[in-house]
Parts: structure tokens; sequence; C-alpha cells
């Protein structure tokens, strides 16, 4: 009696539905992946322009002998001559006239005295995220 080799139809319905089985995992991994990469895209967008506030800000607030002439809920005015203005219509923030943030829903200014120091304390919300409150301490 002669061996037969070859592939059987049960063997071959077995291989597809493997094959099918393996294909259908990779494409949920491929997909959920793709989501989590878009969705990182327009957190990193959010992370990028409030970078860009802060450090422009940041940069202001550490000047030697930097005082604040005037402090309004969507603006401020440093002794200096530099006034940062949220402008709700352009959904950005202006340093003098030039916009250095955008997708700014929300931007609010308030200026204190705290234990001997002047500090200027900003609220912020970007492009839905919760609101971030940031205190900056003037270098008198």
């Amino acid at each position: 009696m002669k061996r037969q080799n070859g592939v059987t139809l049960i063997s071959l319905t077995i291989y597809v539905i493997v094959m099918t089985i393996v294909v259908a995992v990779i494409s949920m991994i491929s997909s959920y992946f793709y989501t989590n990469t878009s969705s990182l895209l327009g957190n990193m967008n959010t992370l990028t322009q409030y970078t860009k506030f802060n450090s422009f800000f940041a940069e202001e607030i550490n000047k030697e002998n930097i005082k604040v002439l005037e402090c309004k809920s969507n603006y401020i005015v440093f002794d200096n001559g530099v006034q940062y203005t949220y402008i709700e219509q352009n959904n950005g923030i202006y340093k003098d006239k030039v916009k250095i943030t955008s997708n700014v829903e929300h931007c609010e200014f308030a200026y204190q005295i705290q234990n001997g120091k002047d500090v200027v304390t900003v609220k912020l919300t970007m492009d839905g995220s919760t609101p971030k409150n940031i205190d900056f301490t003037l270098n008198n």
C-alpha cells in the first residue's frame, strides 16, 4: 500500500480557520494602534501650544526687576512695555501684536502678592483639556 502525502480537506479547513483568527487579531491590534496614534497627535498639538506659551511667559517673568503695571482677566502689561493678551474671538494669546498660541478656549491672568512676593497666576484651557493654573513668581 502506498503512502498518500498531501493536504486533506480537514487540514485545509484548519489552516483557513487559523489564518482567519490571526488576521482578525492583527487587524484589531493595528486599529487600536492607529486610533491611539491619532489621539496622541491631538494631545501633542495642545502640549506644543501650552509649552510655547509657557516658554514665552516664563522668559518675561524671569527678567530682572520686572514689574506688573496692569493686570485684568484677559491681559497683563509689564513695565518693559510687553503685553500679553487673550483674544477670545481668535482663540489665541498674543505677545504684543504677535500671536504666540492658538486653540486656547479660555485664558485668565491674575496678579497678587503672596508672602511678600509678586505672583502672576495664569488659568489656561486648551482644546477641551482640563484647566491648568500656573503660578509664576516675579524675579524681583
